[in-house]
């Protein structure tokens, strides 16, 4: 398989493969202060008459032309692709809250992955305090996904939620729940052995200093399975995307 060449997020610095717009932004004219005028300007390099990769937001990918550069706004004509970008993976994430430098990581990797949902959980270890960070009450996090999202070429975002506990995630799931947690004490084996990852629909990681035990009955109580990683000690977004690679992989996506 051959890799898109990246291009630059200009508000990170890191790679960038398509430039997603909200539908409400299609018929209007994008101002030129805006991160993507900028990034279409200055890093792409882009003048009128000339083209690039876009897509619309959770929907058809295409190409935009640049029509006119005035000095306040670009006007671009989009040509959406007939055919629908594929799916996202019929895979949930529930992740125990964590700090939030670690959460914009797991937001742009799993995105990028393409993951169906995300749930950033309260748990008994787990730092109360960042659930209250900027990141989730600002909007931040919507922005992560779109990166994560774009880096992919892709157009659909995964669904969120943060700050609910586990028990109440887990209330609100279907039963029985067809999921896997991942926990390096009390797993008998490794996730790519695991019986049942062919059929699972959910994986489960504690925050950064682990499940309790009183985490561990209820997720078995609600039928999940344990697994672990291997034997090294990883950081959390290293074992989301492992984990992730592996369902993937069983599953002949890659």
């Amino acid at each position: 398989m051959t890799a898109r060449h990246p291009r630059c997020n200009p508000q990170t610095g890191a790679a960038l493969n398509l430039i997603l717009f909200h539908p409400d932004e299609i018929s209007r004219p994008l101002p030129r202060q805006d991160p993507r005028a900028q990034h279409l300007l200055t890093v792409l390099r882009r003048r009128v008459g000339d083209t690039f990769d876009a897509g619309q937001t959770n929907g058809p990918r295409g190409k935009g032309t640049l029509l006119h550069l005035a000095p306040d706004h670009l006007q671009i004509r989009f040509d959406w692709e007939p055919a629908p970008p594929p799916p996202l993976d019929p895979l949930t994430l529930a992740i125990g809250l964590p700090r939030p430098q670690t959460a914009r990581k797991i937001l742009q990797e799993a995105a990028a992955l393409g993951v169906q949902a995300l749930h950033f959980v309260r748990t008994e270890k787990g730092e109360a305090s960042y659930a209250d960070s900027t990141l989730w009450h600002s909007g931040e996090w919507r922005r992560h996904l779109e990166h994560g999202t774009a880096q992919a070429f892709c157009t659909r975002l995964p669904a969120l939620t943060h700050g609910n506990t586990l028990a109440g995630l887990l209330d609100t799931l279907p039963a029985p729940v067809h999921g896997i947690a991942l926990d390096n004490y009390e797993a008998p084996g490794p996730l790519s052995k695991c019986h049942v990852i062919r059929d699972t629909r959910l994986f489960v990681f504690g925050p950064e200093r682990g499940w309790s035990e009183g985490e561990r009955e209820l997720l078995r109580g609600r039928g999940l399975v344990f697994a672990h990683l291997g034997t090294r000690v990883l950081r959390l977004e290293t074992a989301v995307v492992a984990a992730v690679a592996i369902f993937k992989a069983q599953r002949g996506a890659m």
